[in-house]
């Protein structure tokens, strides 16, 4: 069941209704029935394989908080390896044949194993580092095993968050399925804004553009290097509301009946450097690999710099892995990582702030990680390696051509409008804060803002714009 349904909207609107119409006792039961039909209106038979995980983590935690010593090691261990085992053997076992196959070839050799035929859980890579965060956190000490099985099932299953994050740790989000949640007018008001701009987002932006990134992509070798950097640059400011707009239905979904998501993206687009815009983009993942394996490496690393800044690209590449089973993903990811250790070690040894008045450097710090994010994201959307390099030398040919072949012309200038009308009210959350249209106190300019949004969702919103992107992860 995609956001961008009406399906989804019926979904919503019965679910909420009737949440706050049962008693408390109930409403956890309501939201886990939810979340399974939610799940299983993708492909039904995988919520067995959720039903497993969420099994064997249930009681991997009261065993690793109930042990001491090496048994709570040992249960741990098992946890992390029955999850990273499904998540690699359904996302990764074919990608692995296939470059042992190409490596047998070289020496004349036949690989016997046949790649799998199925297809990948949706959301799986989020929903099992979410489930590895619970036994980490238990094991850590800083999270008591959940006794509630059915609330330890709803913690991983939760619908809003279910297939694309944000990927919540149990500290945050179990404890408030125990809180009675109440109506209250302003919380879902303010839920139902940050649900709209999510729409908006998605549909406006992120589909629209997508209509221009995938007609060029496509036929990278029929266009030039002008027209496939302004798809690069439009696939930046698609996959970003794409992605972001699904956390803001999430959270926003989610606020509506009293349960507060974390936050997933802070305006990364407007960072003023390559860590910025990174520490602003998809913070949930970022936190969970900055936390559950760079920081464990980093302690042992004991300040040795090189070390250090290779965690950093090792993290990246890994992050790029985590996104999907293919080279591109993991070139993709090595780069991210490895512009941020070249800026580390340049702000290091030049400290430009010294040299460089404070708004030249913020909008050169904000312009040149764009650009270059937007060049780097062509491993990301690129099918294989071969088509990612030969956009790369399309683009550093500088050559120009017909912007608009293949694509009408009055799609590219609503991909312009939609992006003018996304940087400006982002600038204005950035750095204008008192500017309000749609949190305005007047009723007229409120209710003005409420009406215009939605018009513009429905006279440039495309409404087959398909699933979201990070659904395949």
């Amino acid at each position: 069941m995609l956001f961008n349904s009406l399906a989804f909207v019926g979904f919503f609107i019965i679910v909420t209704s009737l949440f706050f119409l049962l008693p408390h006792k109930y409403r956890w039961l309501l939201l886990l029935m939810s979340s399974c039909y939610f799940y299983m209106s993708f492909l039904p038979i995988y919520i067995l394989v959720l039903g497993f995980t969420i099994v064997i983590d249930y009681f991997a935690g009261i065993f690793i908080e109930k042990s001491e010593g090496r048994k709570r090691k040992l249960f741990l261990w098992l946890s992390i390896i029955t999850n990273v085992g499904i998540l690699g053997f359904f996302k990764y076992f074919n990608f692995i044949n296939d470059n042992i196959t190409v490596l047998l070839k070289l020496f004349n050799f036949t690989n016997p194993v046949q790649d799998l035929s199925f297809i990948l859980p949706i959301g799986l890579s989020f929903h099992t580092f979410q489930a590895m965060s619970y036994t980490i956190e238990v094991y850590r000490g800083n999270q008591k095993s959940e006794r509630n099985f059915g609330i330890y099932a709803l913690y991983v299953m939760f619908y809003p968050q279910l297939v694309a994050g944000p990927i919540e740790r149990p500290q945050n989000i179990i404890h408030q399925f125990y809180e009675p949640k109440k109506f209250e007018y302003d919380r879902v008001v303010i839920g139902l804004k940050i649900m709209l701009w999510g729409f908006f987002k998605k549909l406006v932006v992120a589909d629209r553009l997508g209509i221009y990134v995938n007609t060029v992509f496509s036929n990278s070798y029929h266009h030039s290097g002008l027209t496939l950097f302004t798809a690069s640059m439009f696939f930046y400011a698609q996959i970003y509301c794409d992605f972001s707009g699904y956390s803001d239905i999430a959270i926003g979904s989610a606020k509506v009946m009293g349960y507060n998501l974390m936050e997933n993206f802070r305006r990364p687009l407007l960072g003023t450097s390559f860590a910025d815009k990174w520490y602003r983009w998809h913070i949930s993942l970022y936190t969970w690999f900055r936390d559950y394996v760079y920081t464990p490496l980093a302690r042992k690393a004991r300040r040795n710099r090189f070390k250090l800044l290779s965690y950093v690209v090792l993290i990246f590449t890994l992050s790029g892995l985590w996104h999907g089973a293919n080279w591109t993903y993991i070139l993709w990811g090595f780069s991210a990582g490895l512009s941020i250790v070249v800026e580390r070690i340049y702000q290091d040894k030049v400290r430009p702030h010294k040299y460089i008045n404070r708004w030249w450097l913020r909008f050169f710090g904000t312009i040149i990680p764009a650009i270059i994010g937007c060049i780097m994201l062509v491993f990301f959307r690129a099918p294989t390696v071969g088509d990612a390099f030969h956009i790369l030398g399309s683009i550093l040919s500088f050559k120009g051509g017909n912007l608009f072949k293949g694509t009408p012309p009055i799609n590219f200038y609503y991909c312009i409008i939609a992006i003018c009308m996304l940087f400006t009210v982002e600038v204005i959350q950035e750095y204008y804060p008192k500017i309000k249209l749609i949190n305005n106190n007047s009723v007229v300019i409120r209710y003005g803002g409420y009406l215009l949004a939605i018009l513009i969702i429905l006279m440039i919103g495309v409404f087959n714009g398909g699933q979201f992107i990070y659904f395949q992860f």
